[in-house]
């Protein structure tokens, strides 16, 4: 999940780095969420509607003994708490959106699915976008791009490096590599004993400029990036992020552990891939480079 100032989120500039013990706790979390996102990627199809996904999902996780993390999830709106335990955005929409009981997912439509949860006092947070049916080429290649940009940020989440030096690697890969345009607004984050610790991670950014990356830092890397322009909007229901022409945008997401040599991916889209290779109804988005899908 992606919220920062834009939402009115409180920044505390407080960072927390994790022991051995919380590290792994936090990989039981992001587990559980991938597996979580596995259901989906096997279940997703044309005519059903987000709200079924929505119940397997929360029931998949309170059976593992865990809380869904988005549900109940207030920013500084407290009378409009996010109602439910998937964010499930389609096309145009590119976070936050909220799985609905009655529009059905169309062939051709692109699905981005963020899922958290909160298992033995940890967050875990992953996600990942679906191609359901006929997707044009031009939303396929934004997929496959968006996609093989987070592994470019996460390669460069080792000890030493510098926050902007994520974003710029993203923004590099996206921007100036295939002209796509990275939401601004929204960003990733730290992750721990709260959903959203400090620092903020943007998919932008200057080389070997910002926080100074050390061992024992969890962040979730998620690129957000649009097919057309960078600009967004919100929508009526007060929490879904559109973006502003309509075109279609693309969400992934790993959290991940900085380490000297090369950062632990905790979260795990194997069996996500699995799922989705597995269902007749989805398009394979694969990686462009070989290196990305190697990392994770």
């Amino acid at each position: 999940m992606t919220f920062r100032s834009l939402l009115n989120q409180a920044k505390t500039n407080l960072i927390f780095y994790k022991t051995e013990e919380e590290v792994e706790r936090i990989r039981e979390s992001c587990l559980l969420v991938c597996k979580v996102l596995t259901h989906v990627g096997s279940r997703i199809k044309p005519g059903m509607k987000g709200s079924v996904l929505d119940q397997e999902a929360e029931e998949l996780i309170r059976d593992h003994g865990a809380i869904p993390a988005f549900k109940g999830y207030v920013t500084s709106d407290e009378e409009n708490p996010f109602p439910t335990s998937l964010c499930i955005s389609i096309n145009e929409a590119v976070v936050h959106g909220i799985p609905s009981d009655e529009i059905e997912f169309k062939d051709g439509d692109v699905v981005s699915v963020d899922c958290g949860v909160l298992l033995n006092d940890y967050y875990g947070d992953a996600a990942y976008t679906f191609a359901i049916g006929d997707v044009n080429e031009a939303a396929m290649e934004l997929l496959r791009v968006t996609k093989t940009s987070l592994y470019k940020g996460i390669e460069q989440a080792v000890h030493g490096k510098r926050l902007g030096d994520i974003g710029f690697a993203i923004q590099q890969y996206t921007e100036r590599n295939f002209g796509y345009s990275v939401v601004r607004e929204l960003v990733g984050h730290g992750l721990g004993k709260s959903l959203h610790e400090d620092p903020e991670v943007p998919n932008y950014g200057k080389r070997g400029n910002g926080v100074l990356l050390k061992e024992g830092l969890v962040i979730a890397i998620e690129p957000m990036i649009n097919l057309g322009k960078k600009d967004i909007m919100q929508g009526r229901d007060g929490w879904t992020i559109m973006a502003s022409d309509r075109l279609p945008s693309a969400h992934y997401e790993h959290t991940i552990l900085v380490k000297k040599q090369q950062a632990d991916i905790l979260s795990d889209h194997d069996p996500i891939e699995a799922a989705e290779r597995n269902n007749p109804a989805l398009k394979i988005v694969e990686a462009k480079e070989e290196y990305a899908s190697a990392m994770a």
